[in-house]
């Protein structure tokens, strides 16, 4: 069976290839803005907002890609979540920013992840955000599992996790691929 082009484009990226920003741009660019401009719907804004956000979120992705911050993203599932979660990001401070500047403020130019992520979300997004972790954790049904989840979205390695659980990485990795599988059967993009 022949490799998922996305998932080669995918490893590209992550191996310092930038030419293979090109087609996944192609591919997802404007499921982005569809995605930011739904967000963005209540927002005043000018006309190529969504745009601006998009783009934006792809290149803060593709920067980040290419420095090796996310070794554990191997396919199109996890890229679009990804993907997905930069573009809310961006979103929630592009509104911000926008209601600093009507009020007479200065609009916060530039910045890196590390800043965005630094930064206090949007109260709505973060409800929103803060609900759907509660429920995917939920959804585990195992408090190993949730620990395990917690863990990671903390930041910690597998070896790490593993050593804060008491087991091998090994066991690590397979309760990592049994929560992808509830979350993607709970997101409805797995096998029922």
């Amino acid at each position: 069976m022949p490799a998922d082009p996305v998932t080669v484009w995918l490893g590209q990226l992550q191996a310092g290839d930038p030419a293979a920003a090109r087609p996944l741009f192609d591919r997802y660019f404007a499921r982005l803005v569809g995605l930011a401009r739904t967000r963005l719907r209540d927002a005043p804004r000018r006309a190529a907002d969504e745009e601006d956000v998009a783009l934006s979120a792809f290149d803060s992705f593709c920067r980040n890609a290419g420095a090796g911050r996310f070794p554990d993203l191997a396919d199109r599932d996890g890229l679009w979540r990804l993907l997905a979660a930069f573009t809310a990001r961006k979103v929630a401070h592009h509104v911000r920013d926008a209601g600093r500047v009507k009020r007479g403020g200065v609009a916060d130019v530039g910045g890196d992840l590390g800043d965005v992520l630094g930064r206090e979300p949007d109260p709505a997004l973060a409800a929103e955000v803060a609900d759907e972790c509660r429920r995917l954790l939920a959804a585990l049904g195992d408090a190993d599992l949730r620990r395990v989840a917690l863990l990671r979205m903390d930041g910690y390695s597998v070896e790490e996790v593993a050593a804060a659980i008491g087991c091998a990485p090994r066991s690590v990795k397979r309760k990592l691929h049994l929560i992808r599988g509830i979350w993607e059967r709970e997101a409805g993009d797995g096998p029922g």
